[in-house]
């Protein structure tokens, strides 16, 4: 690589820390050691047991000092106990099916699994909880069990945090807790990166992700092999290949920093070089007007990494980047080669837990959602599916236009009932669906609206 990658900067109370090559590793990893030193780990409460928890589980178990999965909720408790087996826990899991039940495992040390999710917000002696579901519906009813007993709550789950995540943040901060997009995922990647970006002075225009594949009508069937041999639900790896996932992650970022979209679904360019090649391919008049845009490439280089383009309003600067082969501008193209999913995630929950630092959240409402737009041809009477399944895909838009033209969110587009033929591409309005209105999401996303009204 031409020049070596920014990584996040961190912060400890009214102090701010510098860019490192280590990113959150810095202060998290000191702060992590004291509390094994003193045994008082940082315990934390997993939702959900699918391939991402376990491997956050094991990673937790074997390679974080200083924290412990206290317990996992899942609907099959079988699940939860052989997450903690393959983690290769050194005490048997017992499952609990009461508050005084899980107190007691927690206090002694012994790891615990339920299938009442309601327990793990409840219990005070849990740090902080973790949601790894990608549901929406389970998503929204955890996060208010956990905003109502004062919990902590990490986002692994992109689909909430994108669809309803202003309002759950909005209610979290009043009620003085914090929620937060995950380090580890490309979202939270990317807010590390705009963090450190802005820490060197720089003006951060562009942040993007690097995607190998790009495929709207991708289907659980077309993915039915590739999710087999990662042991991925399939929905959620269709979720990856039509686009859904990356739309989702983008809208977290964009609402995070007040950036926008510069169309629907994204520029989205094809680019076979490094990224650093990127820092010509965006019109700055246009990202200057707008003040920044979240984007997505394809078959760029680093794979799998995340991209900030970024100017520098200081002249005396300029010779200076030049020397450190950062190019002549005007726009500077910083990267981070990787995202690590559960790997990096611990460290999100000890950052809210040790320091009161969130990784992303939204500054206010959302500036922008993730629509519903139709797969195939759809036929009225037919009753759609969720994403990352047969009938609909996602695609990032300005939150302005979705209010004014009643388009549906792809997180809430399951269950919706058709009211006339759509083809396909044809994104989707409210007025084209008998909605299940009456849902938890449903309604936290009606009050969305009402709170933040564009």
């Amino acid at each position: 690589s031409p020049h070596p990658p920014a990584f996040g900067l961190r912060t400890l109370g009214p102090q701010t820390l510098g860019p490192h090559t280590l990113g959150p590793v810095i202060i998290v990893d000191t702060a992590l050691r004291e509390r094994e030193r003193t045994g008082r780990p940082v315990r934390v409460g997993v939702f959900g047991a699918g391939s991402m928890a376990r491997g956050f589980v094991n990673q937790v178990t074997n390679a974080v000092p200083g924290m412990v999965v206290a317990a996992i909720s899942n609907r099959t408790v079988g699940r939860a106990v052989d997450a903690f087996r393959f983690a290769g826990a050194s005490t048997p899991a017992v499952v609990v099916d009461n508050l005084a039940a899980l107190d007691a495992a927690v206090a002694a040390g012994r790891p615990a699994v339920t299938d009442n999710p309601v327990l793990l917000a409840q219990c005070e002696q849990i740090d902080c909880l973790i949601d790894i579901t990608g549901a929406m519906e389970f998503g929204a009813a955890i996060a208010l069990e956990a905003i109502a007993n004062g919990k902590h709550m990490v986002l692994m789950n992109a689909e909430i945090d994108a669809t309803i995540g202003p309002i759950l943040h909005d209610r979290a901060r009043a009620a003085g807790v914090i929620f937060t997009c995950v380090d580890g995922d490309q979202a939270g990647v990317q807010m590390n990166l705009y963090r450190s970006v802005q820490s060197l002075g720089m003006v951060p225009r562009v942040l993007g992700t690097v995607k190998g594949l790009h495929d709207e009508y991708r289907t659980p069937t077309t993915e039915a092999v590739s999710a087999e041999r990662w042991n991925q639900n399939v929905t959620m790896a269709t979720s990856f290949a039509d686009g859904s996932r990356v739309n989702f992650e983008q809208s977290i970022v964009a609402n995070a920093t007040g950036f926008t979209v510069a169309q629907r679904g994204m520029l989205r360019y094809d680019h076979s070089g490094h990224v650093d090649g990127l820092a010509t391919r965006y019109d700055l008049d246009m990202l200057r007007g707008v003040g920044g845009i979240v984007e997505f490439v394809v078959g760029a280089k680093p794979a799998g990494g995340v991209f900030c383009l970024a100017e520098q309003p200081d002249a005396r600067q300029l010779q200076y980047l030049e020397r450190y082969t950062l190019g002549t501008g005007p726009l500077y193209a910083f990267y981070h080669p990787y995202h690590l999913c559960h790997l990096e995630a611990p460290l999100t929950v000890a950052r809210v837990a040790l320091f009161g630092d969130a990784c992303g959240q939204p500054l206010a409402g959302p500036a922008v959602e993730v629509i519903a737009v139709a797969k195939r041809d759809l036929r009225a009477g037919e009753t759609l599916d969720s994403y990352g399944q047969y009938m609909t895909y996602g695609q990032a838009e300005k939150a302005a236009v979705v209010q004014r033209e009643r388009l549906i969110p792809q997180g809430l587009v399951a269950g919706c009932r058709l009211l006339r033929d759509l083809p396909r591409d044809t994104a989707l309005r409210w007025d084209d669906v008998e909605a299940p209105s009456d849902q938890l999401a449903h309604r936290l996303y009606a009050e969305q609206q009402r709170r933040f009204p564009v």
